[in-house]
């Protein structure tokens, strides 16, 4: 259960975990202190409002939104909202005591998963808001954690190169398949076909790149996961 301490009320969100898939994650609720959902897993939970004694809150409204957002971050562009759910928990009125609110968000794909690049974050977060006329805004944000597990089907051949430098070296890679999951290890081979020079140092490097934009205005990042 997490909390915010506004002006003069406290949000606190507590997550229902019934819908867990434990086949896929075991009994693991976490991942690096966040949430962890699969794709197709529900959303539900509680949000409690605890006024403080001898206080009210006004408000116009409370709310409780799932977001997918796509940031940018040296790039300096806006935050792209892929997915935006909201869950209206209370209309205009006044709270004099602490009230809690259930909410669910069913029946939707989280279709992409969470990822922290170079350059690019995908996130998922729960936002809390106590909207108020006169004053500022009360909210609190969860961050969740979101890993899918399904491989699509479609046809994985696998990849054959060639490289070298004509009647001196010839050299042919071979990997079992052009798809990985994440969870997948790479198998590959190596073959020496011609070698009339001498070699003294060969290394095989596995780079993750990043490609943000299309054409022209496109920009890429390679980090060096492994060699």
């Amino acid at each position: 259960m997490l909390s915010l301490f506004g002006s003069n009320a406290t949000i606190n969100i507590a997550l229902d975990r019934r819908d867990h898939n434990e086949s896929l994650h075991g009994k693991r609720l976490m991942h690096q202190g966040n949430p962890l959902f699969t794709g197709d897993e529900p959303v539900r939970g509680t949000v409690t409002i605890v006024i403080p004694a001898g206080k009210t809150l006004s408000h116009s409204s409370i709310k409780v939104e799932l977001l997918g957002t796509i940031y940018l971050g040296g790039l300096k562009h806006r935050p792209f909202h892929f997915l935006s759910l909201v869950n209206e928990l209370a209309s205009s009125g006044e709270l004099a005591e602490t009230k809690s609110y259930d909410f669910e968000f069913l029946n939707f794909i989280k279709e992409h998963e969470t990822y922290t690049g170079i350059n690019i974050q995908l996130k998922y977060y729960l936002k809390v808001t106590i909207v108020r006329s006169m004053k500022l805004d009360i909210s609190k944000e969860l961050e969740l954690v979101v890993h899918t597990f399904t491989k699509t089907e479609t046809v994985n051949t696998s990849i054959k190169m060639e490289v070298g430098i004509e009647g001196r070296l010839h050299i042919e890679f071979e990997y079992d398949k052009s798809k990985y999951h994440f969870t997948d290890v790479i198998v590959g081979k190596i073959f020496f076909l011609v070698v009339n020079v001498s070699i003294k140092h060969m290394e095989l490097q596995l780079l993750r790149k990043e490609i943000i934009g299309q054409g022209n205005y496109s920009h890429l990042i390679v980090l060096m996961m492994s060699r």
